[in-house]
């Protein structure tokens, strides 16, 4: 998982978002630059790296059983990496002021910028996490998981919870007594972990193994805020638009879709191998679980087709720039906030996708540069 694994990072840095480059002598100036787009000759020289991908795609039967295999795959992931690949993701808040409570200010960049997500490099010496017994997992109806929040007043759902990089900040920085998560990932290994970790509290939050392709996890009509981060790409392409139908039949009106993935050339997917191809911008990685890489019409159009509308779909361009080896390479993600109408709203205004102004934040850090290729 090397090619996974975030590089140490510098102490001090320029603000977030604010690293414009404005001559392009200076690119060396500085480890990373914000809303940076690809030249020409990069977007060519990418457009034919995926065309090469596709001409040499996995065979149909290979890509049929890592379909098959996608629960035990991640269950092996988080068997063997616990909770220490994953770094905790109090960007979020940041991000997405939603996830806080009424009237509480989200965290400031500076307070965030700590916490940048990504993997967690394995330190020497490092041995298994000590995870605390938890509770036994019990399948329910989703209308028994609903009994659990019957206090609330707000209730959040985060699809593909892992070990809970996600839930266990909102935990530590939403206090209000009103407000309950729920959590669910098909991988039972990592809802284990998190059950087991001594900040969850289940008072408060309830984590449950489920398939989200299989079906609803709530009752219709039940949540505040659905959280999706890095998550629908490991989705098969076919299963995408029932999966987003099916999480906003449980939306209320109102309620708000909080979603970023990999963006379309993205350096994860140009250094991918041919044979790692399954279909059209969708991969395996090394460990048999896989991703899509989206462009931003791509979720607008899952998202809209379910009836939301759009309110933030932004596209994070940033150039990363390796000083050592005179190398830069560029990292794309996506960042979409959708709302479900409620009676009575006015249509919003027709809007393109936009460029991000976001803090740092990344699943999937640059490759170390060993293994970055230069840029054409």
């Amino acid at each position: 998982h090397r090619h996974r694994m975030a590089e140490e990072q510098e102490p001090k840095r320029p603000r977030f978002g604010t690293r414009t480059l404005a001559n392009e002598a200076d690119v060396f100036k500085c480890n990373a630059w914000d809303h940076v787009e690809m030249k020409p000759e990069e977007l060519q020289h990418a457009r034919e790296v995926v065309a090469r991908h596709c001409e040499s795609a996995m065979p149909a039967a290979a890509a049929e059983k890592l379909e098959v295999e996608a629960g035990n795959n991640w269950d092996k992931f988080y068997t063997i990496h616990e909770n220490k690949f994953f770094k905790d993701r109090h960007w979020l808040f940041t991000e997405f002021p939603e996830l806080m409570p009424e009237g509480q200010a989200p965290p400031s960049r500076a307070e965030a910028a700590g916490d940048e997500e990504g993997e967690r490099p394995p330190r020497r010496g490092d041995g298994p996490a000590p995870v605390p017994a938890a509770e036994p997992l019990v399948q329910e109806t989703p209308e028994q998981r609903l009994a659990h929040s019957a206090h609330a007043t707000r209730r959040f759902l985060e699809v593909g919870c892992g070990v809970g990089n996600t839930v266990l900040p909102l935990l530590a920085v939403n206090r209000d007594p009103g407000t309950f998560v729920y959590a669910c990932d098909f991988a039972q290994s990592g809802v284990q972990i998190l059950r087991g970790h001594p900040n969850y509290e289940p008072q408060r939050c309830h984590a449950f193994v489920h398939d989200a392709t299989s079906g609803p996890a709530l009752p219709p009509e039940s949540l505040d805020v659905i959280i999706m981060i890095f998550v629908l790409s490991a989705i098969h392409p076919s299963k995408m638009q029932d999966t987003i139908n099916t999480l906003v039949a449980s939306l209320k009106p109102g309620g708000v879709l909080l979603l970023r993935d990999y963006g379309r050339f993205d350096l994860a997917q140009l250094r991918f191998k041919g044979n790692r191809c399954i279909s059209e911008n969708f991969y395996m990685r090394g460990d048999g679980t896989r991703v899509y890489f989206f462009e931003q019409e791509d979720l607008d159009a899952l998202l809209t087709a379910a009836g939301l509308r759009q309110l933030q779909n932004h596209a994070d361009r940033r150039l990363i720039v390796n000083r050592g080896r005179q190398l830069t390479m560029h990292r794309v993600w996506i960042q979409c906030k959708y709302q479900k109408p409620a009676a009575g709203d006015a249509p919003l205004p027709a809007s393109a996708p936009t460029v991000s102004t976001t803090t740092e934040v990344d699943d999937e850090p640059t490759p170390a540069p060993a293994e970055a290729a230069p840029a054409p």
